[in-house]
């Protein structure tokens, strides 16, 4: 009976322990070394050194969470910078070219504007992705990092991590707790014309090691929760030779035969 009551003292000490909570220090810290050891798995400084980024698939998409039919293969190369060009079609007639803050397409009928509402899509997710986290949110002055605990993501267990930058933005990252491979990113910004929050997610599975860099094949994107969009790799590069021009609007109109 003895043993029983000291059994369970030693059990209610341990609860009690566990519940007190961190120090804004020690969460912080706690956040830092999770995306560190996040970073470590994706590749660390080799990584951190990459200049360009090449997959080959096939995108799907959907409409309140059902698939619309629409399924195009697409090739894309992008830099840490946030350049992006991306081919669709047999041909490769169909080029979209984002730089900065300028969003281009162009086709056998020359080059044309991206809608404002697409460009802004486009440059929010990467002011928010991945690398953004890692390569600039990370190592801004004042940036706030928050060790948020650990929940599930798609049946994996993760440690997610919240970043809050000087301007009250933010980023959300869930990483594998067994690999520390991101799992998903969240952000939320507010509606320019309803005023009501709206939530960009995108989810991250079905690793494989390219080039060394451990790298999804499936990333499944969501907005307010409806599944919006579906990538699947073919194939995938790092540090790859690009296409001439590679993010020159005006040399890629003027290749595309009319």
């Amino acid at each position: 009976m003895k043993k029983l009551a000291l059994l369970l003292l030693l059990f209610a000490g341990s609860a009690a322990l566990a519940q007190v909570p961190q120090s804004p220090s020690a969460n912080s810290s706690k956040a830092r070394a999770e995306l560190e050891a996040m970073l470590n798995a994706l590749g660390g400084q080799r990584w951190l050194s990459l200049q360009n980024s090449y997959t080959y698939g096939r995108v799907s998409g959907f409409y309140q969470g059902k698939p619309t039919g629409e399924i195009q293969n697409y090739s894309s190369w992008s830099t840490p910078s946030g350049q992006e060009r991306v081919e669709f079609g047999k041909k490769h007639d169909d080029v979209e070219i984002f730089t900065g803050n300028e969003c281009w397409e162009a086709t056998y009928q020359g080059k044309k504007a991206l809608p404002k509402d697409i460009c802004d899509d486009a440059v929010r997710r990467r002011d928010h992705s991945l690398d953004a986290a890692l390569r600039v949110w990370m190592n801004q002055p004042g940036i706030l990092l928050i060790d948020d605990g650990q929940t599930l993501s798609e049946r994996h267990l993760t440690d997610q991590v919240t970043l809050i930058n000087a301007d009250n933005d933010s980023i959300t990252i869930q990483m594998d707790a067994e690999t520390h491979l991101p799992r998903s990113r969240t952000f939320q910004w507010r509606d320019p014309i309803y005023h009501d929050k709206d939530t960009d997610r995108e989810e991250y599975d079905n690793y494989h090691p390219i080039d060394g860099f451990p790298t999804p094949f499936s990333i499944t994107r969501f907005h307010n929760g409806d599944m919006t969009s579906q990538r699947f790799l073919y194939k995938a590069g790092y540090n790859v030779p690009l296409p001439p021009d590679a993010f020159n609007i005006d040399a890629t109109a003027a290749h595309i035969k009319k």
